[in-house]
């Protein structure tokens, strides 16, 4: 009540808050806007910029060769110049230096902007110091590659020049680079000092190009420590926008931000009408950037957005969604005007109708009708081929006479692709759904876009395609999906058959997890790789080498027993044995444990077995080869820790490895939330495993056979890796290589690298060594024995995955 007395009795204030007496004047009601912001573009070039160096440091550690020799041509060039133009450069650059920032500061000073300038001061010092700092640290105690990257091996270099990052700190710390003319004569300074550091032999290409980087952190991270002045147009000036565009405002009043991070004013017009306006800030496009990035590369929604939007197309697209939709018929607020305010600002102006969002509506009150107006809302967007992209309980809102008005045009896009229109279609019903149940929902759908409409959704109704704000409502009912699927199903019984499955995303977390960890990998088996005597290699025993060779082989042959003995129909041998060679080609992509499973499982239903059943064939196979894996290393264990071998003694390893065993599943077991992943991430894969036992019990002949290929497949991985160790004349008993391998293929199994890539040959590598044998052989052997067993079988590997493809196997 207050504030709309004060609208009405103050008319001595104009759009710029100066007393004028006319009728022009207008009341702004808003908060007092901050003097100084933290600009989220500032964050976001900080970590760009240390990204990048990074980056650079890495690649010059790896292309070092490449490197000192474009530094060799380099700095013959620049030795080349005559001695007088050397010492000109020298002096104009060190000049030009100092000049340029110290004219720039007397410039801004005199412009009543000292504020800056002393901003650049403390940036200046902050970048002198830490390069002080980062190059003592490197020529006393850094690494010896980038030592001698950054000075040359030269003594009279710095590191990190002193002059030059505290000089790139501060004018990144004052913005010169919004001044064009300033900036041009700064990076014309910095490349005439360059030449001339290069002339005298002072510094090195990567010397420079860390400090102009260390330079623009240190400038940036101040520029977001401290702040920036805030630019953002008042009140004042969008009223004064408003009054530009022909309307004659009374009064203005600031709302909450929209969930962009938009600001929002109700402006109330001379004729009693107000408009809705909604402010877009330059400095806040930048908003969820990275959130943005990470859905636009994670899922593929063929949508034509850009994450990072600029000020200018950011309003025409709005402008041109919310057109679109007024020319659909649908009913949204009608644009009456867009300004741009000043260069930092541009505004879009609404008319206002009074609404209640569907958020605010209790459960009870959504009726039928209610929820055919929503959806008939939708299909018109729809026909014109617009997605709206947030269809949620915020932009859905219900006006005085019970009319359905859709809001938030600018989050749509125009000509949607049908995979843009099926995901409108599956947010509004799942959103829905969780106000009034699945069926209701459902049903309400159904009746105004047809059962055919639903089950193009059908595949879309995943988590991830929804918005930020019905995934957490689902995590709170995590089977309201399954629900919707059901009743979708019951509605159109072919809709589940029919409908083509939809994969959203293009890489999961975990993807992007096993890429990390397989790079990780393969630095390291390169790493490992060039430590090994090449001469050593070549001297191997070939009469073992094919002893090996002739075990990995078979070890295949056994696969394919152990997965027939395990499905109770008859399975080929031949083509059995072709799937488990397709495996070894599909280890290059998947981890270990991954993709056995996963082309096992594929091969049983393609052999018309069902899936259920398939899933829990392969489930057995791997249940009873832990069971073995397990009953082998207790015995080879006994075995070794009761023989006369002294430079191995696994039983005092093997009962610390079981305690530690036993405490992670007491852990494991003892915190619910884990307790209850480890359950439902085994549950599909063992679920119908017993009963499938039962099955394979009956048939004393496929008992035998699972039994046999299970024992024979680690036999034959065994003897491969004794006969590796024996072709490079060590000596171990055949069960402390049994521990080894064992060991080792169980952490390849976890690892999350390709075929336990990295994890596989380290472990083996380390068990070898402490069994007594010496580093060169146990790594030789592990070489020869990963060759054998991984590399070896890719090309049969891919010709067999090819082959059993042609012929609709796989």
């Amino acid at each position: 009540m207050t504030e709309i007395k004060q609208w009405d009795e103050m008319t001595s204030i104009d759009g710029a808050g100066r007393s004028t007496g006319d009728d022009s004047v207008v009341l702004v009601v808003e908060p007092l806007l901050p003097q100084r912001i933290r600009r989220a573009s500032d964050l976001l070039r900080f970590l760009a910029t240390v990204l990048g160096l990074t980056a650079v440091v890495l690649l010059a550690l790896v292309a070092q060769k490449t490197l000192n020799g474009l530094e060799g041509d380099v700095t013959d060039g620049t030795n080349r110049a005559p001695f007088l133009l050397s010492g000109l450069a020298g002096v104009l650059s060190g000049a030009a230096m100092l000049g340029v920032p110290a004219a720039f500061a007397i410039e801004r000073v005199l412009h009543r902007d000292g504020l800056r300038v002393a901003e650049g001061l403390f940036a200046a010092i902050a970048g002198m110091v830490l390069s002080f700092a980062l190059g003592e640290w490197i020529l006393h105690a850094g690494p010896g590659d980038l030592r001698l990257l950054l000075t040359g091996g030269r003594s009279e270099v710095e590191p990190i020049n002193t002059l030059l990052t505290p000089v790139i700190a501060y004018v990144t710390a004052v913005r010169i680079s919004r001044r064009p003319t300033w900036r041009a004569a700064l990076w014309s300074a910095v490349a005439l000092n360059a030449v001339a550091l290069f002339a005298a032999t002072a510094a090195t290409i990567l010397g420079i190009v860390v400090s102009i980087l260390l330079g623009l952190a240190v400038g940036y991270a101040i520029l977001y420590g401290v702040g920036s002045p805030n630019t953002r147009p008042p009140g004042s000036a969008i009223v004064a926008a408003i009054r530009k565009l022909g309307f004659k405002p009374v009064k203005a009043r600031r709302l909450d931000d929209d969930h962009q991070s938009s600001r929002r004013y109700a402006i109330g017009l001379k004729d009693g009408s107000r408009l809705d306006v909604t402010v877009l800030d330059r400095d806040r496009q930048v908003a969820g950037l990275l959130y943005r990035l990470w859905r636009r590369i994670r899922l593929n929604t063929e949508t034509r957005r850009r994450a990072i939007r600029s000020l200018r197309p950011e309003l025409e697209r709005e402008a041109l969604m919310a057109y679109a939709a007024q020319a659909a018929g649908a009913s949204t607020p009608r644009l009456v005007g867009t300004s741009e305010i000043g260069t930092e600002a541009a505004l879009l102006a609404y008319e206002h109708t009074d609404t209640r969002a569907l958020d605010e509506i209790p459960d009870e009150e959504i009726d039928d009708n209610l929820l055919a107006q929503i959806w008939e809302q939708v299909l018109l967007l729809q026909v014109q081929r617009l997605a709206h992209r947030r269809l949620t309980g915020d932009s859905i809102h219900v006006d005085n006479d019970g009319r359905v008005i859709l809001m938030d045009a600018r989050s749509g896009e125009i000509a949607a692709g049908d995979l843009l229109l099926r995901l409108d279609i599956a947010q509004l019903l799942t959103y829905l759904s969780l106000r009034v149940g699945a069926e209701r929902a459902v049903d309400a759908a159904a009746r105004a876009a047809g059962p055919s409409a639903l089950a193009g959704a059908l595949p879309l109704l995943q988590r991830i395609a929804l918005t930020r704000e019905t995934r957490a409502a689902l995590s709170k009912n995590k089977g309201l999906l399954t629900a919707i699927r059901e009743r979708i199903v019951e509605l159109e019984p072919k809709a589940e058959a029919e409908v083509e499955g939809v994969r959203l995303e293009r890489f999961r977390p975990r993807t992007l997890i096993t890429i990390i960890g397989s790079a990780f990998a393969a630095y390291f088996l390169v790493y490992y790789l060039t430590q090994i005597n090449l001469n050593m290699i070549t001297s191997a025993k070939w009469g073992w080498t094919g002893v090996a060779l002739g075990a990995a082989m078979l070890s295949y042959v056994a696969a394919a027993l152990m997965l027939m003995g395990f499905v109770p129909e008859r399975l080929p041998l031949g083509r059995t044995v072709l799937v488990q060679f397709a495996g070894s080609f599909v280890k290059l992509v998947a981890p270990a444990a991954v993709s056995g499973v996963a082309i096992n499982t594929r091969y049983l239903q393609k052999r018309g077995i069902p899936p259920g059943q398939a899933v829990a064939s392969v489930g057995a196979s791997q249940l009873i080869g832990l069971a073995f894996h397990i009953v082998l290393l207790l015995l080879f264990a006994y075995v070794t820790g009761s023989s006369a071998a002294t430079s191995f003694t696994p039983s005092r390893t093997l009962v610390i490895t079981l305690l530690a065993a036993a405490v992670l599943i007491v852990v494991i077991m003892g915190i619910p939330r884990l307790r209850r992943l480890i359950i439902t991430r085994l549950r599909p894969l063992f679920s119908g495993v017993i009963p499938r036992l039962l099955d394979v019990i009956q048939s004393p002949r496929k008992i035998i056979q699972g039994f046999t290929g299970t024992l024979l497949l680690t036999i034959f991985f065994v003897v491969c890796l004794d006969a590796c160790v024996h072709a490079f004349g060590g000596s171990l008993s055949f069960a402390a290589v049994a521990i080894v391998f064992l060991a080792g293929n169980a952490i390849g199994s976890a690892a999350p690298t390709p075929g336990g890539l990295g994890a596989v040959e380290g472990a083996l590598s380390l068990g070898l060594t402490l069994s007594g044998l010496t580093y060169e052989v146990a790594t030789s052997a592990v070489l020869l024995f990963r060759l054998l067993t991984f590399w070896l079988p890719v090309l049969p590997g891919w010709a067999s995955f090819t082959y059993l493809q042609r012929h609709e196997a796989l």
